[in-house]
Parts: C-alpha cells; sequence; structure tokens
C-alpha cells in the first residue's frame, strides 16, 4: 500500500480570502469600509459638537446662585 502524496504548492503562502475573491469585489468592500470609516468619524465628530453645545446653552442658563455656588471664591471675606 502506498501513502498517498499531498500536492505540494509552489508557494509557501496559504491561500486567503483575498485571493479567491474577484479582485473587483475586493476592491468594493475595501471602498465601502473607507466609506463607513469616513461615516464613523463624522458621526464622532458631530456627537462632540452636539455635546459641546450641550454644555454651552447649560453654562447660559445658570441661575446666580448656581454660578455663585460653582465659584472658588469664598463671599463672605467681602462682608
Amino acid at each position: 500500500m502506498k501513502k498517498k502524496q499531498t500536492p505540494k504548492r509552489n508557494e509557501d503562502k496559504p491561500v486567503t480570502l483575498g485571493d479567491m475573491l474577484n479582485e473587483d469585489l475586493l476592491k468594493q468592500l475595501k471602498e465601502q469600509k473607507q466609506q463607513l470609516k469616513a461615516a464613523e468619524e463624522k458621526k464622532q465628530i458631530e456627537e462632540e459638537e452636539r455635546k459641546k453645545e450641550e454644555r454651552r446653552q447649560r453654562e447660559k442658563n445658570k441661575s446666580f446662585e448656581e454660578l455663585l455656588n460653582e465659584s472658588s471664591m469664598n463671599w463672605k471675606n467681602f462682608k
């Protein structure tokens, strides 16, 4: 009985999914990945801007009492 020998590849690298996919499809997937990444970055920037605006509005609408309580000065010294 002879053992069956597996055919050896000329390349030492294993076959990857990218090698098996059509080049056009691979290009489309990479473009879509870039678009999704750009959209995510844009969403994060918009979220940061929204938070900044909310903080600004809260600061703007604070009452005198809130501002006085947040002050680090000891107002009793000025009486």
